[in-house]
């Protein structure tokens, strides 16, 4: 049985390890977090959750809507959310497009977002695949002795560091990246760079380095704001009618009320994006700063002008692709090692579950 590290326990590994592992793969994943689901991530506080990650997901792939439909349990905690009355803001907060007619389903997970790939994960947890706490520092070929120069008797070391140790787990055929791009890229260069890689993989290996290089990605501030004075008889909310909008502000570019989402409660709570190019201006800036500069464009934007009770903000260093690779995963036969992630076909839920699915598809068919 062919042994297979996947590194990273979001969308796309998850999808990559669920696929391996039915394929009769030995799969095991090493997430440096300590729970699953990447970018699809669930803040808890005391006045209730907040999606500070994705927003919300579609499904448009049949392959995707049959995960969705088959995979017991997973219909249950996928549910629609009423966003087809999205607003285009100006800066001052003033409408300046209707809501456009809903195409198409928006889906959020509930009770939170990380909840449908934390359900996906659970049969792996159960079997002890699943290594939290655990960021992989580099790799390391290892050749037989006996054959030193082929290829097909290689197989890989992972140096994981999970707390203050730094572990050596040897013997995997195969290495699945499922991480942004820069880290699978920067992973790759500092394992080259400590010459722990065989010189007839370093090839290879630049090669898939070249096609990250293609790759755009764009950080992304959040800010999360509560406001549990609100919650009074009488008062549903406060601030503006709408719950969803894009905004054309120099700081934000979308604002959802989380209490509008199934399955959130009743406070009164905001999720703020900060757009990409000043999120970009302002990755260095200090916590704090970046919190009251938003706090103060999320007033401006909705006229809510009293001091949340909670509010927290959190860096995203790779939030969206801007522009892709343009093809669902790499994969290079003699070093084994291949990518996944949505950053190869965009930057939907459902474009890392595609691109996990079809890396694992093309290991299997090795």
């Amino acid at each position: 049985m062919k042994n297979i590290a996947i590194i990273g326990a979001g969308m796309a590994g998850v999808s990559a390890a669920r696929t391996l592992e039915k394929a009769g793969f030995a799969v095991q994943i090493f997430e440096k977090s300590r729970s699953a689901g990447g970018r699809m991530a669930t803040r808890e506080s005391s006045y209730g959750s907040f999606d500070h990650g994705v927003q919300y997901f579609t499904i448009r792939d049949p392959r995707f809507a049959q995960a969705i439909n088959e995979v017991p349990g997973t219909s249950e905690i996928c549910r629609p959310w009423s966003t087809n009355a999205v607003r285009v803001l100006d800066e001052l907060g003033r409408v300046i497009e209707a809501p456009l007619p809903a195409r198409e389903k928006h889906f959020v997970a509930v009770p939170g977002m990380s909840s449908l790939v934390q359900h996906w994960i659970k049969p792996l947890e159960d079997q002890g695949l699943v290594h939290y706490h655990s960021q992989v520092l580099q790799l390391e070929s290892v050749h037989s002795e006996a054959n030193p120069n082929s290829a097909k008797s290689m197989t890989w070391t992972l140096h994981v560091q999970k707390g203050e140790k730094i572990v050596a787990i040897p013997g995997f055929d195969s290495i699945v990246f499922a991480i942004p791009n820069p880290q699978c890229r920067a992973l790759i260069e500092h394992s080259m760079l400590q010459k722990l890689i065989h010189p007839d993989l370093v090839s290879s290996l630049q090669a898939i380095k070249h096609q990250i290089d293609l790759v755009v990605t764009a950080p992304c501030w959040t800010l999360m704001v509560g406001y549990p004075q609100a919650s009074q008889p009488g008062i549903p909310h406060i601030g503006p009618q709408w719950n969803v909008a894009k905004s054309t502000h120099h700081r934000i570019s979308w604002l959802a009320r989380e209490s509008s989402k199934p399955g959130k409660g009743h406070i009164e709570r905001w999720t703020i994006q900060a757009g990409p190019e000043w999120s970009k201006e302002h990755l260095e800036d200090d916590p704090p700063r970046v919190k009251a500069k938003l706090i103060k464009a999320f007033a401006e934007l909705t006229g809510i002008r009293v001091e949340p009770t909670h509010s927290v903000v959190h860096r995203w260093r790779y939030a969206k692709t801007l522009t892709p690779l343009g093809q669902p995963y790499l994969w290079t036969e003699d070093a084994r090692v291949g990518t996944c992630g949505d950053w190869h076909i965009g930057h939907r839920v459902e474009d890392a579950f595609i691109s996990g699915l079809s890396l694992a598809l093309r290991i299997a068919a090795v």
